[in-house]
Parts: C-alpha cells; sequence; structure tokens
C-alpha cells in the first residue's frame, strides 16, 4: 500500500498541490497537516508512522515535507527501511535500502538542510538591515495613515461610527483603538 504525506508550513499555505501529486502517484491514503516543520510532534506524520506497515511505501513530494533537517530525515529513513517500508521522495527518486541508496540520500538531506538554513540566514540579515532604518516598525505595515485616522476621529464629533466606517471604510474597532490611542496621548 501507498501512504502519502503532505504537510505546508502555515495555515496560510495550501496543500492542494501536494494532494494532487500524491493522488496522481496512486497513494491510497494521505495524510496531510499544516505544521512547521522544525517541530517534532507533527501528529498527523505521527499517525502515519502508526499506520503504515512492513512492505508499504511512504510517498513524499519532497524532502523538506517530512524532516527538515539531515539528522531527523535519516533518522526516520533508517527507522522505516528497519521495519521494512520504502520511502519514496517524489523530486528525488525511490530511496533504496542499499549502500549507494542511502548515500545519496544522506547528500540530499545535507543539501535540503542547508538550504533552508540559507533562508533562514538571508531572512535575519535583511532584518537587521530593516532595523536600522529609522522608519523601521516590526509587523504589518499599517492600513491607514495617521491623518486618515485623524480625519476619521474628527469626523466621530459628529457622525455616529458606523457613518465614518462607511465615509471612510475604517472599521469601528479601529476607530475605538485610535481614540483611546488618542485620549491617552
Amino acid at each position: 500500500m501507498k501512504y502519502g504525506y503532505a504537510r505546508v508550513s502555515t495555515v496560510g499555505q495550501d496543500l492542494q498541490a501536494q494532494l494532487n501529486t500524491l493522488e496522481a502517484e496512486g497513494c491510497n491514503a494521505i495524510y496531510s497537516e499544516k505544521f512547521t516543520g522544525t517541530r517534532t510532534d507533527r501528529p498527523e506524520f505521527q499517525r502515519l508512522l502508526t499506520a503504515i506497515q512492513p512492505g508499504d511505501t511512504l510517498v513524499v513530494t519532497k524532502l523538506d515535507r517530512f524532516a527538515r533537517s539531515a539528522i531527523e530525515a535519516i533518522q526516520t529513513v533508517r527507522e522505516l527501511f528497519e521495519r521494512d517500508i520504502k520511502v519514496h521522495v517524489l523530486n528525488m527518486g525511490l530511496v533504496e535500502n542499499t549502500p549507494t541508496g542511502r548515500l545519496i540520500f544522506n547528500v540530499m538531506s545535507s543539501f535540503a538542510e542547508f538550504e533552508r538554513d540559507l533562508i533562514v540566514e538571508r531572512t535575519q540579515e535583511g532584518k537587521a538591515i530593516a532595523k536600522q532604518r529609522p522608519d523601521f516598525r516590526e509587523g504589518r505595515p499599517r492600513k491607514y495613515t495617521r491623518k486618515q485616522i485623524e480625519h476619521a476621529l474628527d469626523l466621530l464629533e459628529l457622525h455616529s461610527y458606523k457613518e465614518v466606517e462607511e465615509i471612510t471604510g475604517i472599521s469601528k474597532s479601529t476607530l475605538i483603538r485610535a481614540k483611546r490611542k488618542q485620549s491617552v496621548e
């Protein structure tokens, strides 16, 4: 039997492309989750490891979907091989339980970990550079300028929250927060 595993790191990402690929590959059962790969306690992956039996095949679209570090990948594949379970990484091919197969898998796992480390490093460098700017503000950019908020607060003197929301497009909750902030200042 073929078992598929699909994973994305955040709730906002879409699993559908991986699911379609695993279905096209002929997987009989597909386990999927939206969980960061840096965590080892991924519940669906643990359920899959419990369900899969000797002679079965674990199919993943890419190596980084199933492990983020070379050590974790090698350890998981070794455990699967010991249980007589085949591993098929679609962008790599079938991982064979031979000296050559294990070598290729180890090298590819190291490259996957290296790639992830480079992404993290570049992200941190970019953030450090951005923090040097005087106008740096962490988090999501503001939707409305200070001038727009002040205009909306001025309108509140003559209009209801609902009317101001219709005029400016600024929600009641945003206006309430701005009004509280203004009264504190």
